[in-house]
């Protein structure tokens, strides 16, 4: 018998969107509360997961250091494909990561993960009022984010929360758009996808959107 909180590796039957999420978000539950399972982290589950991955969830989140995907939602080996980058900025790259994991991996949920403080979101608000200070590739990660800035100025929208917020939404609106095969999945119901934002202090993930979930 598995332990509490596990998903099998294999299975006939793989949780549904729904089932999914709520199973992630009980996960970040547990982590706020301090009461981690820690599971699917022994050799039992290396041995299971390394002849074929079966993750529940996909997880595009930014690179921040402090947004570790399998501790801030309590899982192990083999539940979480995560795609991260520096302000969770999509390239085609990142669009055929989360298609193969939701096409040939059956995944049926596709989490983006924002946080407050995000320095991407930052050095985008400081480059439009400032203009931009680099001739480096962070300038790529800026202009990514610029359309989510713009947005949210074009909304009234000030405060850094509300900000990132918008940036969340826009990154699940391109992806969405981006890919007709993601957007095939949600209308079909086999996958949907989500908006969370982080809470670097408590640990909390809030969400901020969904698409497909009921």
């Amino acid at each position: 018998m598995a332990p509490p909180g596990n998903v099998p590796i294999m299975s006939d039957a793989p949780p549904t969107p729904s089932e999914a999420f709520d199973l992630l978000l009980s996960g970040n539950r547990r982590f706020v509360a301090g009461t981690p399972e820690h599971p699917n982290q022994d050799a039992v589950r290396r041995a299971e997961t390394a002849p074929e991955q079966s993750p529940f969830a996909v997880l595009f989140g930014c690179s921040d250091s402090r947004l570790a995907a399998e501790i801030i939602f309590d899982r192990g080996l083999g539940d979480l494909f995560v795609v991260r980058t520096a302000g969770h900025v999509a390239g085609s790259e990142v669009l055929g990561s989360i298609e193969y994991a939701v096409s040939i991996l059956k995944a049926p949920l596709v989490v983006v993960l924002g946080h407050d403080s995000c320095g991407a979101v930052a050095a985008t608000r400081a480059a439009l009022t400032d203009g931009l200070g680099t001739n480096s590739f962070v300038r790529d990660v800026i202009e990514r984010v610029t359309p989510s800035v713009l947005a949210a100025k074009a909304a009234g929208l000030t405060e850094n929360d509300d900000i990132i917020d918008e940036h969340i939404r826009h990154t699940v609106d391109l992806l969405v758009d981006r890919s007709r095969l993601l957007a095939e999945k949600i209308e079909a119901g086999e996958t949907a996808v989500a908006g969370l934002s982080y809470h670097l202090a408590d640990g909390n993930a809030r969400v901020v959107t969904t698409r497909g979930l009921n």
